[in-house]
């Protein structure tokens, strides 16, 4: 723990949020970025290989080869797949597991909410079950059976799931993918020690493992959490710190995998559970949400308002949503799960349990998620927590911040709940963007970071520029979480909007930011694109659309901007992606990528100045569509 805790703090969009961590008596990542502030320059530019015992080797002018020959682009090119591959394994996981809890829910008849969401993937993969257990049975086996290919083997699913026009682009540029998950091992094989030193090839895995992380890690997982969990309704709800209630057992959750706390979140909110709440003084349990899955929770929370709060902030707020002293529990099943809580959480007696030992954290108890024994488990954790809560409540001084947030941020959008809302037809949109009422969409996706600016500051800042230029934003991820707490997803952001975009939120009393929930809902974003393009009659880069991953942050982030580059979009980073030390991989990734796939990158840390590159590239998508 530093001693100096208020001494510096990093900037934040968030300035109550800012405030309250500055005054806090514990340290935070918010303190420590400041230490770390002295980059390693060769790390920057990705030229540093420690691949071998010869090195590690950086490059320079002077040293322009490793040891073993490797040039610049070689080290770079392998480190940029790396990432990538690794990322891609993580949303993989993700939608591994949640298929298998989707096909084992199926074969013991248990609950399926999305009956809708069913209907929609058996079509769209041209299976029917004799009932609807049978059907998403057989959905999930076809799911897992394509993630378990090898990569010699294309994934059947793609070309059911890709819109045509693409599909037959990446047929043409021999980046369809075999096996997802053979595809993350072939993609760590190729850029090991002494193998391929093809800048250009290894880039060309990163876009297979960008299309496998897309459709079937972000766009499946959205649509198989739909079937269990229900389909996201629009609504107004809470956020912020100020979601919590101190009169409740607290559980912060963390992670991606919403499917593999669905028993515990319905058995705390069972009569037994409630009892044992009230035996203590509390008056039940309550689930806060933080980073992605709190998100996800907040999309479907019509569904949850018994047992879900709401969604308090994103990975950088979860130290301080810890730090107010109300939180009992922290339940961790995958990443955005800081190390830094560790230390606030021993100082404040918060249990911390771990559901997958992908986040296992170090003082924390580990029980790993079994299906078939979820309803012990989920009984053995109430228990559990309910201990920690007699032990810590009364001996922990409460630091709450019940002002921060709003109460009425517009949650529950996806791309049915939008549909529906327009009349069941994106007509509505198109006309809008035609008539040049919306001049464009901009995704601003992804992670939160601490360097671009703050926290939250790039990402913030640039979603005002947008709206500004009369430009519709919709979100997706960590940078959500920050953006909705500083109060752009309310209808009254309406007013920080272009004259005619104002117009339009004015009218149909929607904010000029439309929330999707987690970075998975990149994949519904995704969806949202395909249909417009399919409605007008034009391929994806064609659209007057772009995406920014302001403050991208994980491996996870770059293979998701692989799919985006895959799909032909425009992607702007605040960051550059440690590829500079490259001319070859610089510019395939900034300007040759126009003419393989539509896509590019657009590096730029200035909110005003990226806005001002995203709004003509509209402008110029707009020109060659005559609108």
């Amino acid at each position: 723990m530093n001693g100096c805790f208020g001494c510096n703090t990093c900037a934040s969009a968030d300035k109550p949020l800012e405030g309250f961590i500055r005054n806090l008596p514990m340290e935070t990542s918010h303190h420590r970025v400041e230490g770390q502030s002295t980059k390693c320059g060769f790390g920057l530019q990705g030229v540093c290989c420690r691949l071998c015992s010869n090195g590690p080797c950086r490059i320079t002018p002077k040293a322009p080869r490793g040891i073993c020959g490797a040039t610049a682009d070689v080290i770079v090119a392998r480190n940029f797949l790396r990432a990538v591959a690794s990322g891609s394994g993580c949303y993989i996981h993700i939608v591994e597991n949640t298929a298998l809890n989707v096909k084992k829910t199926a074969m013991e008849k248990g609950e399926i909410k999305g009956e809708r969401s069913l209907k929609r993937l058996a079509d769209a993969f041209g299976v029917q079950g004799k009932d609807k257990w049978e059907t998403a049975q057989i959905v999930a086996e076809k799911v897992i059976a394509d993630l378990y290919k090898p990569e010699y083997e294309k994934m059947e699913l793609v070309e059911k799931l890709a819109y045509a026009p693409r599909f037959k682009r990446w047929q043409e540029l021999g980046i369809l993918p075999g096996g997802a998950k053979s595809e993350v091992f072939h993609g760590v094989v190729k850029c090991s020690t002494n193998l391929n030193s093809d800048p250009v090839d290894m880039l060309t895995d990163c876009l297979k493992l960008g299309i496998s992380t897309g459709l079937y890690g972000l766009t499946l997982t959205n649509l198989l959490n739909d079937v269990l969990l229900g389909e996201p309704e629009l609504r107004m709800a809470p956020v912020g710190l100020r979601v919590i209630d101190p009169d409740y057992i607290n559980i912060m959750i963390t992670g991606h995998q919403h499917t593999i706390f669905v028993d515990l979140q319905e058995k705390l909110i069972s009569k037994e559970a409630v009892e044992k709440a009230k035996a203590v003084g509390a008056k039940g349990f309550k689930l806060v949400g933080c980073t992605c899955v709190g998100q996800d929770l907040q999309l479907r929370g019509s569904h949850y308002t018994e047992v879900f709060d709401g969604h308090a902030g994103n990975n950088y707020t979860s130290e301080a949503v810890l730090a107010t002293g109300a939180i009992d529990a922290v339940i961790s099943e995958f990443n955005c799960t800081l190390p830094g809580i560790e230390p606030i959480c021993d100082s404040l007696k918060i249990k911390q349990i771990c559901l997958d030992d992908v986040a296992k954290k170090a003082n924390a108890e580990l029980k790993p998620f079994v299906f078939e024994e979820r309803e012990t488990q989920s009984m053995e954790i109430i228990d559990e927590i309910i201990e920690a809560y007699k032990e810590r409540r009364g001996n922990v001084e409460f630091n709450l911040m019940p002002e921060h947030g709003n109460d009425h941020t517009l949650t529950g959008v996806s791309e049915l709940s939008l549909k529906d809302f327009l009349g069941g037809n994106w007509k509505p949109l198109i006309d809008l963007i035609v008539a040049g009422e919306i001049k464009g969409i901009a995704g601003v996706v992804g992670c939160s970071n601490l360097t671009a600016g703050g926290h939250d500051v790039l990402s913030v800042e640039l979603t005002k520029e947008l709206i500004a230029k009369d430009i519709l934003v919709l979100t997706a991820g960590c940078s959500s979480g920050g953006i909705e707490n500083c109060g752009l997803m309310t209808p009254e952001a309406a007013k920080l909007a272009g004259p005619k975009l104002r117009a339009v939120c004015e009218k149909l009393n929607i904010p000029p930011v439309l929330n999707f929930g987690p970075c998975l809902a990149i994949g519904r974003l995704e969806i949202v694109a395909t249909e417009l393009a399919e409605a007008i009659g034009v391929d994806i880069p064609q659209l007057p659309l772009v995406l920014s991953a302001a403050q991208w942050l994980e491996e996870q982030a770059l293979a998701d901007g692989c799919f985006g580059l895959a799909l032909g979009l425009p992607l702007h980073l605040g960051l550059p992606p440690f590829v500079t030390g490259s001319k070859i991989v610089t510019k395939v990734l900034t300007e040759d990528m126009k003419e393989l796939t539509g896509g590019q990158v657009i590096i730029n840390a200035d909110a005003k100045e990226s806005a001002d590159i995203l709004e003509k590239i509209i402008e110029e998508r707009r020109s060659a569509l005559n609108i």
